[in-house]
Protein backbone atom coordinates (compact mmCIF):
# COMPACT_ATOMS: atom_id res chain seq x y z
CA UNK A 1 0.00 0.00 0.00
CA UNK A 2 2.81 2.42 0.81
CA UNK A 3 4.60 1.61 -2.45
CA UNK A 4 1.46 2.17 -4.55
CA UNK A 5 0.87 5.54 -2.85
CA UNK A 6 4.43 6.60 -3.56
CA UNK A 7 3.98 5.81 -7.24
CA UNK A 8 0.82 7.90 -7.41
CA UNK A 9 2.36 10.89 -5.63
CA UNK A 10 5.53 10.87 -7.72
CA UNK A 11 3.62 10.45 -10.98
CA UNK A 12 1.30 13.35 -10.13
CA UNK A 13 4.20 15.63 -9.26
CA UNK A 14 6.05 14.85 -12.49
CA UNK A 15 2.94 15.00 -14.67
CA UNK A 16 1.97 18.35 -13.17
CA UNK A 17 5.34 19.77 -14.08
CA UNK A 18 5.16 18.32 -17.57
CA UNK A 19 1.77 19.86 -18.25
CA UNK A 20 3.27 23.31 -17.75
CA UNK A 21 6.17 22.78 -20.14
CA UNK A 22 4.57 21.60 -23.38
CA UNK A 23 6.83 22.34 -26.34
CA UNK A 24 7.18 21.09 -29.86
CA UNK A 25 10.42 19.49 -31.06
CA UNK A 26 12.18 20.81 -34.10
CA UNK A 27 11.36 18.84 -37.27
CA UNK A 28 13.79 16.06 -38.06
CA UNK A 29 16.47 16.94 -40.59
CA UNK A 30 15.67 20.65 -40.48
CA UNK A 31 18.30 23.23 -41.46
CA UNK A 32 21.35 23.61 -39.23
CA UNK A 33 20.31 27.11 -38.20
CA UNK A 34 17.94 25.53 -35.67
CA UNK A 35 18.81 25.36 -32.01
CA UNK A 36 20.66 22.14 -31.14
CA UNK A 37 18.43 19.31 -29.95
CA UNK A 38 18.25 18.12 -26.35
CA UNK A 39 17.81 14.35 -26.23
CA UNK A 40 16.78 12.87 -22.88
CA UNK A 41 19.26 10.01 -22.57
CA UNK A 42 17.21 7.02 -21.37
CA UNK A 43 14.85 9.72 -20.13
CA UNK A 44 16.32 11.81 -17.32
CA UNK A 45 18.58 9.04 -16.07
CA UNK A 46 20.53 11.36 -13.77
CA UNK A 47 17.34 11.87 -11.76
CA UNK A 48 15.14 8.78 -12.17
CA UNK A 49 15.87 5.09 -12.87
CA UNK A 50 16.53 4.89 -16.59
CA UNK A 51 14.05 3.64 -19.17
CA UNK A 52 10.98 4.12 -17.01
CA UNK A 53 7.98 6.31 -17.70
CA UNK A 54 9.01 8.29 -14.61
CA UNK A 55 12.37 8.98 -16.26
CA UNK A 56 10.84 9.94 -19.61
CA UNK A 57 8.24 12.19 -17.97
CA UNK A 58 10.95 13.95 -15.99
CA UNK A 59 13.03 14.46 -19.13
CA UNK A 60 10.09 16.12 -20.85
CA UNK A 61 9.42 18.32 -17.82
CA UNK A 62 13.04 19.49 -17.95
CA UNK A 63 12.84 20.49 -21.62
CA UNK A 64 13.96 17.50 -23.69
CA UNK A 65 13.04 17.69 -27.38
CA UNK A 66 13.34 13.90 -27.74
CA UNK A 67 13.25 10.99 -25.31
CA UNK A 68 15.50 8.00 -25.99
CA UNK A 69 14.38 4.42 -25.39
CA UNK A 70 16.80 1.53 -25.94
CA UNK A 71 14.71 -1.27 -27.41
CA UNK A 72 14.90 -5.02 -26.85
CA UNK A 73 12.32 -7.75 -27.43
CA UNK A 74 10.24 -10.00 -25.21
CA UNK A 75 9.65 -13.67 -26.06
CA UNK A 76 6.27 -12.74 -27.55
CA UNK A 77 7.96 -10.11 -29.76
CA UNK A 78 6.93 -6.93 -27.96
CA UNK A 79 9.50 -4.12 -27.86
CA UNK A 80 10.32 -2.86 -24.38
CA UNK A 81 12.70 -0.18 -23.11
CA UNK A 82 15.79 -1.56 -21.36
CA UNK A 83 19.46 -0.61 -21.54
CA UNK A 84 20.28 -4.25 -22.30
CA UNK A 85 18.34 -7.44 -22.83
CA UNK A 86 20.11 -8.79 -19.70
CA UNK A 87 18.04 -7.29 -16.88
CA UNK A 88 19.58 -8.36 -13.56
CA UNK A 89 21.06 -4.87 -13.10
CA UNK A 90 17.95 -2.90 -14.03
CA UNK A 91 15.10 -4.91 -12.46
CA UNK A 92 14.33 -6.86 -9.29
CA UNK A 93 14.28 -10.18 -11.20
CA UNK A 94 16.74 -11.72 -8.73
CA UNK A 95 14.06 -11.37 -6.04
CA UNK A 96 11.56 -13.47 -7.99
CA UNK A 97 12.11 -17.16 -7.14
CA UNK A 98 9.61 -18.18 -9.81
CA UNK A 99 12.16 -17.04 -12.43
CA UNK A 100 15.32 -18.41 -10.80
CA UNK A 101 15.63 -21.25 -13.33
CA UNK A 102 15.77 -18.78 -16.21
CA UNK A 103 19.18 -17.47 -15.20
CA UNK A 104 21.52 -18.51 -17.97
CA UNK A 105 24.59 -17.57 -19.98
CA UNK A 106 24.36 -16.36 -23.57
CA UNK A 107 26.79 -14.92 -26.06
CA UNK A 108 25.75 -11.37 -26.97
CA UNK A 109 27.82 -9.65 -29.65
CA UNK A 110 30.59 -12.17 -29.10
CA UNK A 111 30.73 -11.73 -25.31
CA UNK A 112 29.45 -14.28 -22.74
CA UNK A 113 26.81 -12.68 -20.51
CA UNK A 114 25.15 -14.34 -17.52
CA UNK A 115 21.79 -13.30 -16.13
CA UNK A 116 18.15 -13.02 -17.09
CA UNK A 117 17.16 -11.94 -20.61
CA UNK A 118 14.06 -10.19 -21.88
CA UNK A 119 13.67 -12.61 -24.77
CA UNK A 120 13.06 -15.41 -22.26
CA UNK A 121 10.05 -13.61 -20.75
CA UNK A 122 6.62 -12.76 -22.10
CA UNK A 123 5.47 -9.19 -21.66
CA UNK A 124 3.01 -10.32 -18.99
CA UNK A 125 5.88 -11.90 -17.04
CA UNK A 126 8.07 -8.79 -17.37
CA UNK A 127 5.18 -6.73 -16.01
CA UNK A 128 5.56 -8.55 -12.70
CA UNK A 129 9.07 -7.10 -12.31
CA UNK A 130 9.97 -3.57 -11.19
CA UNK A 131 12.76 -1.30 -12.38
CA UNK A 132 15.85 -0.59 -10.28
CA UNK A 133 18.70 1.91 -10.57
CA UNK A 134 21.54 0.47 -12.68
CA UNK A 135 24.40 2.44 -11.03
CA UNK A 136 23.30 3.07 -7.42
CA UNK A 137 26.81 3.96 -6.20
CA UNK A 138 26.86 6.92 -8.58
CA UNK A 139 23.17 7.79 -8.25
CA UNK A 140 22.00 6.81 -4.75
CA UNK A 141 18.99 9.14 -4.90
CA UNK A 142 17.68 7.17 -7.86
CA UNK A 143 18.01 3.94 -5.92
CA UNK A 144 15.46 5.31 -3.44
CA UNK A 145 12.92 4.93 -6.27
CA UNK A 146 13.65 1.24 -6.85
CA UNK A 147 10.49 -0.79 -7.21
CA UNK A 148 8.18 2.08 -8.21
CA UNK A 149 8.06 1.61 -11.97
CA UNK A 150 7.32 -1.15 -14.46
CA UNK A 151 9.25 -1.84 -17.65
CA UNK A 152 7.53 0.25 -20.33
CA UNK A 153 6.71 -0.92 -23.82
CA UNK A 154 7.81 1.11 -26.83
CA UNK A 155 4.15 1.68 -27.56
CA UNK A 156 3.74 3.35 -24.16
CA UNK A 157 6.82 5.52 -24.73
CA UNK A 158 5.47 6.74 -28.08
CA UNK A 159 2.06 7.43 -26.54
CA UNK A 160 3.73 9.50 -23.82
CA UNK A 161 5.84 11.43 -26.34
CA UNK A 162 2.84 12.29 -28.49
CA UNK A 163 0.75 13.28 -25.49
CA UNK A 164 3.48 15.65 -24.27
CA UNK A 165 4.48 17.02 -27.68
CA UNK A 166 8.05 15.67 -27.99
CA UNK A 167 9.82 13.22 -30.29
CA UNK A 168 11.31 9.75 -29.81
CA UNK A 169 14.86 8.63 -30.55
CA UNK A 170 14.80 4.79 -30.29
CA UNK A 171 17.92 2.63 -30.42
CA UNK A 172 17.78 -0.95 -31.65
CA UNK A 173 19.96 -2.93 -29.24
CA UNK A 174 21.96 -5.90 -30.53
CA UNK A 175 20.03 -6.25 -33.82
CA UNK A 176 22.26 -9.03 -35.16
CA UNK A 177 21.68 -11.05 -32.00
CA UNK A 178 17.92 -10.53 -32.04
CA UNK A 179 17.80 -11.51 -35.72
CA UNK A 180 19.61 -14.73 -34.79
CA UNK A 181 16.88 -15.71 -32.31
CA UNK A 182 14.00 -14.84 -34.64
CA UNK A 183 13.01 -11.61 -32.90
CA UNK A 184 13.97 -8.92 -35.40
CA UNK A 185 13.58 -5.44 -33.93
CA UNK A 186 13.05 -3.32 -37.02
CA UNK A 187 9.63 -4.58 -38.15
CA UNK A 188 7.84 -4.08 -34.81
CA UNK A 189 9.64 -0.74 -34.41
CA UNK A 190 8.20 0.57 -37.69
CA UNK A 191 4.82 -0.99 -36.92
CA UNK A 192 4.50 0.88 -33.62
CA UNK A 193 5.63 4.18 -35.13
CA UNK A 194 3.33 3.77 -38.13
CA UNK A 195 0.36 2.90 -35.96
CA UNK A 196 0.87 6.22 -34.20
CA UNK A 197 1.13 8.08 -37.51
CA UNK A 198 4.91 8.61 -37.55
CA UNK A 199 6.19 7.55 -40.97
CA UNK A 200 7.49 10.68 -42.71
CA UNK A 201 10.87 12.34 -42.87
CA UNK A 202 9.59 15.38 -40.99
CA UNK A 203 8.05 13.42 -38.14
CA UNK A 204 9.88 13.83 -34.78
CA UNK A 205 11.69 10.49 -34.87
CA UNK A 206 15.31 9.42 -35.18
CA UNK A 207 16.11 5.70 -35.38
CA UNK A 208 19.65 4.89 -34.22
CA UNK A 209 21.93 1.87 -34.20
CA UNK A 210 25.59 1.01 -33.60
CA UNK A 211 25.28 -1.57 -36.37
CA UNK A 212 25.08 -0.79 -40.08
CA UNK A 213 23.19 -3.55 -41.89
CA UNK A 214 19.91 -2.87 -40.12
CA UNK A 215 20.13 0.85 -40.92
CA UNK A 216 20.76 0.08 -44.58
CA UNK A 217 17.77 -2.24 -44.52
CA UNK A 218 15.63 0.40 -42.82
CA UNK A 219 16.58 2.96 -45.44
CA UNK A 220 14.64 0.92 -47.98
CA UNK A 221 11.61 0.62 -45.69
CA UNK A 222 11.10 4.05 -44.13
CA UNK A 223 11.47 7.76 -44.73
CA UNK A 224 12.11 8.40 -41.04
CA UNK A 225 15.55 9.86 -40.24
CA UNK A 226 18.27 7.34 -39.39
CA UNK A 227 21.33 7.88 -37.19
CA UNK A 228 24.52 5.84 -37.39
CA UNK A 229 25.99 5.56 -33.90
CA UNK A 230 29.78 5.75 -33.72
CA UNK A 231 31.59 4.44 -30.68
CA UNK A 232 34.90 5.79 -29.47
CA UNK A 233 36.65 2.56 -30.50
CA UNK A 234 35.94 -0.85 -31.97
CA UNK A 235 33.67 -1.78 -34.85
CA UNK A 236 29.97 -2.39 -35.63
CA UNK A 237 29.17 -5.92 -34.49
CA UNK A 238 27.36 -6.87 -37.68
CA UNK A 239 30.56 -6.15 -39.61
CA UNK A 240 32.64 -8.09 -37.09
CA UNK A 241 30.29 -11.08 -37.40
CA UNK A 242 30.57 -10.91 -41.19
CA UNK A 243 34.39 -10.79 -41.10
CA UNK A 244 34.40 -7.26 -42.50
CA UNK A 245 37.39 -5.15 -41.35
CA UNK A 246 35.37 -1.91 -41.18
CA UNK A 247 35.98 -0.04 -37.90
CA UNK A 248 34.49 3.07 -36.36
CA UNK A 249 37.83 4.79 -36.99
CA UNK A 250 37.38 4.25 -40.71
CA UNK A 251 33.74 5.31 -40.55
CA UNK A 252 34.64 8.83 -39.34
CA UNK A 253 37.03 9.53 -42.21
CA UNK A 254 35.66 11.75 -45.01
CA UNK A 255 35.21 8.65 -47.19
CA UNK A 256 33.51 6.78 -44.37
CA UNK A 257 31.15 9.67 -43.66
CA UNK A 258 30.25 9.86 -47.34
CA UNK A 259 29.28 6.19 -47.19
CA UNK A 260 27.18 6.75 -44.05
CA UNK A 261 25.39 9.59 -45.85
CA UNK A 262 24.21 7.10 -48.48
CA UNK A 263 21.86 5.49 -45.93
CA UNK A 264 21.69 7.71 -42.81
CA UNK A 265 20.87 11.32 -41.99
CA UNK A 266 23.33 11.84 -39.19
CA UNK A 267 25.78 10.32 -36.76
CA UNK A 268 25.52 9.86 -33.01
CA UNK A 269 29.14 10.13 -31.92
CA UNK A 270 30.92 9.62 -28.62
CA UNK A 271 32.18 12.99 -27.39
CA UNK A 272 35.72 11.62 -27.62
CA UNK A 273 35.28 11.58 -31.39
CA UNK A 274 34.78 15.35 -31.30
CA UNK A 275 37.24 16.26 -28.55
CA UNK A 276 39.54 13.39 -27.50
CA UNK A 277 41.13 13.15 -24.06
CA UNK A 278 44.69 12.29 -23.16
CA UNK A 279 45.96 9.70 -20.66
CA UNK A 280 45.39 12.22 -17.84
CA UNK A 281 41.73 12.65 -18.78
CA UNK A 282 42.25 16.21 -20.01
CA UNK A 283 41.02 17.40 -23.38
CA UNK A 284 43.21 17.40 -26.47
CA UNK A 285 42.69 19.44 -29.63
CA UNK A 286 39.29 18.96 -31.32
CA UNK A 287 39.05 16.71 -34.36
CA UNK A 288 37.55 17.74 -37.69
CA UNK A 289 34.64 15.32 -37.33
CA UNK A 290 31.87 17.91 -37.00
CA UNK A 291 33.09 19.83 -40.02
CA UNK A 292 33.64 16.68 -42.08
CA UNK A 293 30.23 15.28 -41.20
CA UNK A 294 28.48 18.53 -42.09
CA UNK A 295 30.28 18.58 -45.43
CA UNK A 296 28.88 15.09 -46.05
CA UNK A 297 25.38 16.37 -45.27
CA UNK A 298 25.16 14.64 -41.88
CA UNK A 299 23.96 16.04 -38.56
CA UNK A 300 26.13 15.35 -35.52
CA UNK A 301 24.54 14.39 -32.20
CA UNK A 302 26.97 13.61 -29.39
CA UNK A 303 26.72 11.37 -26.33
CA UNK A 304 26.63 11.52 -23.42
CA UNK A 305 26.46 14.72 -21.35
CA UNK A 306 26.63 13.67 -17.70
CA UNK A 307 26.74 15.87 -14.62
CA UNK A 308 29.01 13.85 -12.33
CA UNK A 309 32.74 14.55 -12.02
CA UNK A 310 33.57 10.93 -12.81
CA UNK A 311 31.75 11.26 -16.12
CA UNK A 312 33.36 14.56 -17.22
CA UNK A 313 36.74 15.39 -18.78
CA UNK A 314 39.26 16.34 -16.09
CA UNK A 315 39.18 19.95 -17.29
CA UNK A 316 35.60 20.33 -16.03
CA UNK A 317 35.70 18.50 -12.70
CA UNK A 318 35.04 20.52 -9.53
CA UNK A 319 35.79 20.00 -5.83
CA UNK A 320 38.29 18.04 -3.79
CA UNK A 321 39.28 14.67 -5.29
CA UNK A 322 39.96 13.41 -1.76
CA UNK A 323 36.29 13.80 -0.86
CA UNK A 324 34.52 10.41 -1.00
CA UNK A 325 31.58 12.12 -2.74
CA UNK A 326 33.81 13.64 -5.44
CA UNK A 327 33.01 11.09 -8.19
CA UNK A 328 29.27 11.80 -7.97
CA UNK A 329 29.59 15.55 -7.29
CA UNK A 330 28.32 17.78 -10.08
CA UNK A 331 31.13 19.29 -12.12
CA UNK A 332 31.22 22.13 -14.63
CA UNK A 333 28.88 20.35 -17.01
CA UNK A 334 27.68 23.65 -18.47
CA UNK A 335 31.24 24.54 -19.47
CA UNK A 336 31.71 21.15 -21.14
CA UNK A 337 28.47 21.45 -23.08
CA UNK A 338 29.35 25.00 -24.15
CA UNK A 339 32.64 23.67 -25.51
CA UNK A 340 30.79 21.06 -27.60
CA UNK A 341 28.23 23.58 -28.84
CA UNK A 342 30.99 25.98 -29.87
CA UNK A 343 32.27 23.20 -32.13
CA UNK A 344 28.92 23.09 -33.96
CA UNK A 345 27.23 19.89 -32.77
CA UNK A 346 23.55 19.62 -33.73
CA UNK A 347 22.28 17.81 -30.67
CA UNK A 348 23.33 16.29 -27.37
CA UNK A 349 22.23 13.24 -25.41
CA UNK A 350 21.93 14.38 -21.79
CA UNK A 351 21.35 12.38 -18.61
CA UNK A 352 19.97 15.62 -17.12
CA UNK A 353 18.12 17.39 -19.95
CA UNK A 354 17.47 20.38 -17.69
CA UNK A 355 21.17 21.21 -17.66
CA UNK A 356 21.35 21.15 -21.44
CA UNK A 357 18.16 23.20 -21.79
CA UNK A 358 19.47 25.84 -19.39
CA UNK A 359 22.74 26.20 -21.32
CA UNK A 360 20.89 26.56 -24.63
CA UNK A 361 18.51 29.12 -23.13
CA UNK A 362 21.44 31.18 -21.80
CA UNK A 363 23.19 31.09 -25.18
CA UNK A 364 19.99 32.16 -26.94
CA UNK A 365 19.82 35.28 -24.75
CA UNK A 366 23.27 36.47 -25.80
Amino acid sequence: MIRRSAVVVLSVLVAGTVAAVSHQPEPAAAGRERQPLVIGHRGASALRPEHTLLSYETAIALGADYIEPDLVSTRDHVLVARHENEISGTTDVENHPEFAARRTTKTIDGVPVTGWFTEDFTLAELRTLRATERIPDLRPDNAALDGLAQIPTFDEVVELAQRRGVGVYPETKHPTYFDSVGLSLEEPLLEVLGRHGWRDRRDPVFIQSFETANLRELRGKTRLPLIQLVNGSGAPYDRVAAGDPLTYDRMVTPAGLKDIASYADGIGAATSRVVPTGPDGRLLAPTTLVRDAHRAGLDVHVWTLRDENSQLPADFRLGDPANPAYPRTTGDVTGWLSRLLDLGVDGVFADNPGTARAVLAARARR
